[in-house]
């Protein structure tokens, strides 16, 4: 029997490029999106949904998550950047929408999941979590939050391991943004990304793959940056 993955955000980037190598490797693969990917594959199964409808998640994913039965991972991986400016010039409504995907939304998901047999989840995580950088602020909350969300969880699902994991800089539409469009000359940590390592998609994947295999290595809600192992 084909062992399931659940992925959030994956139209598009990373959320895709997991999608493709869970699919390749034999792996049956249950995606939420917005947007429907351009796959062509009977072991993957879509679910349009947009997460930023707090109030719906549970009535509207509740029995799509239900019908999967036993998850080998989960991958909570639908984010947003939000906009990159000076915490000053941030609006409260523009955090709050950083948080409600990247926070709230995955709570929400952790209530429907703690009810089923889930073997691992992984949230994407930042580090812009620990790392205060200029213009980052509303991302870094968001990212900082949703540690301590995995952190709490792994209180509670104690069968399952959970973890908030850094993939790096990887090359998608997010990172574009910071690597085409941000001052970096007003925001100088988008200097040192553009300067940096930048993955590929495919590779990051491969990557994350790489953590669940060795997930005995670490203590459930931990923080981990793939750059660091």
């Amino acid at each position: 029997m084909k062992k399931n993955i659940l992925i959030t955000g994956c139209s598009s980037g990373l959320g895709l490029a997991l999608t493709q190598y869970y699919l390749d490797n034999d792996f049956a693969v249950y995606g939420i999106s917005r947007n429907k990917p351009n796959i062509d594959n009977k072991n993957f199964i879509f679910k349009e949904f947009d997460l930023s409808k707090l109030d719906s998640i549970g009535t509207k994913l509740t029995p799509f998550i239900d019908e999967i039965g036993e998850i080998e991972i989960v991958y909570l991986n639908a984010g947003i950047l939000g906009d990159i400016k000076e915490m000053k010039h941030q609006a409260v409504d523009d955090i709050k929408k950083a948080l409600d995907i990247n926070v709230f939304a995955n709570k929400e998901l952790l209530d429907i999941l703690s009810q089923q047999k889930v073997s691992n989840i992984i949230a994407i995580s930042s580090g812009a979590a620990k790392n205060g950088s200029k213009g980052w602020g509303a991302y870094s909350l968001s990212k900082a939050t949703l540690n301590m969300l995995i952190n709490l969880y792994s209180k509670e699902m104690l069968e399952t391991k959970i973890l908030a994991v850094a993939p790096g800089v990887i090359e998608t539409p997010m990172t574009d943004v910071i690597r085409f469009d941000v001052d970096d000359s007003i925001f100088t940590s988008a200097k040192i990304l553009k300067s940096g390592e930048i993955q590929q998609p495919l590779d990051a994947a491969m990557r994350l793959d790489n953590v669940v295999k060795r997930a005995n290595e670490f203590e459930s809600g931990s923080f981990i940056d793939v750059r660091n192992i």
